[in-house]
């Protein structure tokens, strides 16, 4: 008896991914507002009547923070972004289904990486 291969992660299977991904959106989400509320604080720390050379210091220190937490708030968007795809890949029963070889992508990777498009295999082939 040969052994079967499958075509796609069974309703069961699919449920527990979902489960798993709305639950990385929520944390992404709450993450990604702490970032927004970062660079958007004006983040005045009194800092107005002290020495001019530390102000300057200070306001350097600040436009760096925001940009890093503007860079963060971006990325955490597209992960968002990745995962809510995810999910309508999951509704459409094509969750896990590589998008270059066609096989199914191991379990394992997608409890690491649930939002994966890749096999190992694919992803090698790109390096």
């Amino acid at each position: 008896m040969a052994t079967e291969v499958k075509e796609r992660y069974s309703d069961a299977e699919l449920a527990e991914f979902k489960a798993l991904i709305k639950g990385k959106i929520t944390k992404a989400q709450e993450q990604l507002a702490i970032y927004q509320n970062a660079y958007k604080n004006d983040g005045n720390n009194g800092t107005d009547d002290t020495a001019p050379t530390f102000k300057a210091f200070e306001e350097g220190s600040e436009t760096m923070s925001k940009e890093a937490n503007s860079q963060l708030a971006i990325r955490q968007e597209k992960f968002i972004r990745d995962l809510k795809n995810a999910l309508t890949r999951i509704e459409n029963k094509t969750y896990g289904i590589c998008r270059v070889t066609g096989k199914l992508i191991a379990k394992e990777r997608l409890q690491l990486v649930p939002h994966a498009t890749l096999s190992i295999e694919a992803k090698n082939m790109q390096k």
